[in-house]
């Protein structure tokens, strides 16, 4: 729904003119998204990094995207997908969720908001970042942006949308450009259709293979895959499909990427809910390390994973869970004296947040929770996760 009442200063709308407005915002941020003359460079799109035939993410395996004014800037994170972002909730440090809503016992901690860190709400907030990122679009202001959306044409759009005089105010140009984007990202057909085979199955159009229905059991299973605890694979309690997420914000220890740049600097970490990005809990140990857990829909379009980009197959993703504890010497560096550096992407006072649940709860030398085949059959059910399913008849 559109929350705006109106771009024009002041002015109430009726329904009608709500429902034409929210028409003309989505037409006007598709064009922007995909358009490069928003950025300082010229070159770079929302899309360059946001591909429609990717779930909304990169094309490629690189752990960083390149941006900048000169197309050379690395980022610091791996880009995330777009999709099913609707349903995120707004960050909060305290999180109950009970099928009782009087319970509110159990404190789940840091949880929602959009980006890995969960750093804005809405997706205004979220298309504002990579506008004046000097990694991304490097733009230096809001005014800039405004006035490379003027060049683009896009004058008489913003006139219809928020009236004549918005043209002369960088301001309103720029709010009414970034609403647009958040709006064009509100199309449930384009960015949330729950078209995947396994939507399919919920609908009773469509059966998982015996070894796709396998690895649905291991995913769920609290002695196995454990992924349903973090990736909820059931419908919600109001019947909405499952978000395969529950928004948590939580440390798991991915090994350190060197082929970051930022991480040649030994000094370096990027620590998620307590900085460098997100800076209101920045100093607060308790946070650091924590990461929003993304949903798994679309994850096998995905060529890199987790917030680092170090993995690059969703299978080696899968082996990480069950392996990082019992066979950590094939994920981490060894120190110089030869000691396996566990968790080596976090300062130490940081490995104390390291999530230690099932698959996590076992020790170096104890049989993986998941088999080569049984990781196989995961694999094979987050396969179904994928949108554009047809159902044959």
């Amino acid at each position: 729904m559109l929350t705006m009442t109106s771009v024009h200063a002041g002015q109430a709308l009726s329904r009608a003119d709500v429902r034409r407005q929210a028409q003309a915002l989505g037409a006007l941020g598709k064009a922007l998204f995909f358009d490069p003359s928003l950025s300082a460079s010229g070159k770079m799109a929302c899309s360059s990094c946001h591909d429609p035939n990717h779930a909304f993410g990169p094309t490629d395996d690189r752990a960083v995207q390149l941006g900048g004014g000169d197309l050379h800037q690395p980022g610091l994170r791996a880009v995330p997908s777009l999709e099913y972002l609707q349903a995120v909730p707004p960050f909060t440090e305290h999180f109950f969720e009970s099928e009782d809503e009087a319970d509110e016992s159990v404190d789940n901690g840091p949880t929602g908001g959009l980006t890995w860190d969960g750093r804005v709400d809405r997706g205004w907030e979220q298309a504002r970042i990579p506008l004046l990122s000097d990694f991304e679009m490097a733009n230096k202001s809001e005014a800039e942006v405004a006035r490379h959306v003027l060049a683009a044409g896009y004058g008489k759009a913003i006139t219809d949308i928020a009236g004549v005089k918005s043209v002369s105010d960088p301001v309103i140009l720029f709010r009414t450009a970034v609403k647009a984007l958040e709006v064009f990202q509100q199309d449930y057909r384009t960015f949330y259709p729950y078209s995947s085979k396994y939507d399919a199955v919920l609908a009773g159009k469509a059966a998982l293979t015996p070894q796709e229905a396998r690895g649905l059991d291991l995913f769920n299973a609290p002695e196995k895959g454990n992924c349903a605890s973090c990736h909820i694979s059931q419908r919600g309690n109001d019947g909405t499909p499952p978000q395969f997420t529950d928004y948590g914000l939580i440390a798991i220890g991915v090994p350190r990427n060197r082929d970051i740049p930022a991480n040649k600097d030994p000094a370096f970490y990027d620590l998620g809910l307590c900085g460098p990005l997100r800076t209101d809990f920045i100093g607060h140990e308790d946070y650091c390390g924590l990461f929003r857990t993304p949903t798994l829909r679309n994850v096998a379009l995905r060529k890199t994973f987790f917030h680092n980009g170090d993995i690059h197959s969703l299978r080696d993703a899968v082996r990480f869970y069950v392996e990082r504890e019992t066979h950590p010497e094939r994920w981490y560096t060894r120190k110089p004296d030869g000691s396996v550096d566990k968790y080596d992407d976090l300062p130490e006072a940081a490995k104390a947040n390291i999530n230690t649940e099932p698959p996590f709860d076992r020790k170096t030398g104890d049989e993986p929770a998941l088999s080569p085949t049984e990781i196989d059959a995961i694999v094979a059910f987050l396969g179904t996760l994928t949108d554009g399913y047809e159902p044959s008849e």
